[in-house]
């Protein structure tokens, strides 16, 4: 997600429309296989009738398949936008789903709340039903907006969250506003009304609301002290209104560009491996000493 998209939808979410929460791009201009990636399209149907488009990441041949991801991705661009969270997956083992909401990439539709929920409704609906994905571990990825997405839809739906090993949380947004409130304040010309500019933005679907009903699923959440977008203030306030169990994991970095970095990816395979008992690393002075991006 990039800072254009936030600060567009800061601005004009001012009127309260929560298509505005989105920032899409139509098309594809490359697919998994120019990374050397197998891969296939996936076509979903919402409850609605909107035609969504997806990537089937499969595991890598010969590799022993170990779970399913399905990846959320946040509010700009399209899945090859995003092909950078979940890439290295298949070959550790693990099949991955994308998806594309409405309006995204190749999927049909406008994006909105509450429509896009339909959209992650689809995509369970598929994963229930798909013969490859039975009795294996189901995962949740969501990043930036999309891990909100998740977060705000799993509450209200008890059995596929029983259904989830665990749900990974990467830079996401506690609170629309609260962000929207950031972002207004990195400019000068909207600095001194960031507060009552702020209470415009629509922040009943924020993640934040939702937490404590997330009883019962591993979380493990990753927030970059180095957020420009995000602030880690809103990966602290997930991981406090979470119930046990739960990880959050400080990084380092711009927004969402933790899997650029092996130690990361590493630490998400632990966990998968044992979402209820693994502890991660506790401490900052624990975390690698990698360079924030330019």
């Amino acid at each position: 997600m990039k800072r254009r998209s936030w600060l567009l939808a800061v601005l004009l979410c001012l009127h309260g429309c929560s298509e505005l929460l989105f920032y899409p791009e139509r098309g594809l201009p490359f697919t998994p296989a120019n990374a050397r990636l197998d891969y296939r399209d996936q076509y979903l149907r919402a409850a609605d009738g909107t035609r969504l488009h997806a990537w089937w990441l499969p595991a890598k041949e010969g590799v022993a398949v170990k779970g399913t991801v399905l990846h959320l991705h946040g509010n700009g661009g399209n899945l090859a936008s995003h092909l950078g969270g979940t890439w290295w997956l298949p070959e550790q083992g693990y099949q991955v789903l994308m998806l594309d909401y409405r309006g995204f990439g190749l999927s049909e539709g406008a994006p909105s709340l509450p429509a896009v929920y339909l959209d992650l409704d689809a995509a369970f609906a598929w994963l229930e039903q798909a013969p490859q994905v039975r009795d294996k571990p189901l995962y949740v990825l969501g990043q930036s907006l999309g891990g909100a997405l998740a977060t705000h839809y799993l509450a209200g739906q008890p059995q596929r969250r029983a259904r989830l090993s665990a749900l990974i949380l990467d830079g996401v947004p506690a609170s629309y506003r609260e962000v929207a409130r950031h972002a207004l304040g990195a400019s000068w010309l909207t600095r001194p009304l960031r507060t009552p500019l702020s209470w415009l933005v629509p922040d009943g679907d924020s993640a934040i609301h939702v937490m404590p009903k997330l009883v019962g699923l591993p979380l493990l959440i990753f927030h970059s002290i180095d957020d420009p977008l995000v602030p880690l203030s809103n990966g602290e306030r997930l991981y406090q209104a979470a119930p046990p169990p739960r990880v959050f994991q400080p990084t380092r970095g711009g927004h969402v560009q933790t899997f650029a970095d092996p130690d990361w990816r590493q630490m998400m395979l632990q966990f998968m491996r044992d979402p209820g008992g693994f502890a991660g690393l506790r401490h900052l002075a624990d975390i690698p000493d990698t360079e924030s991006p330019q």
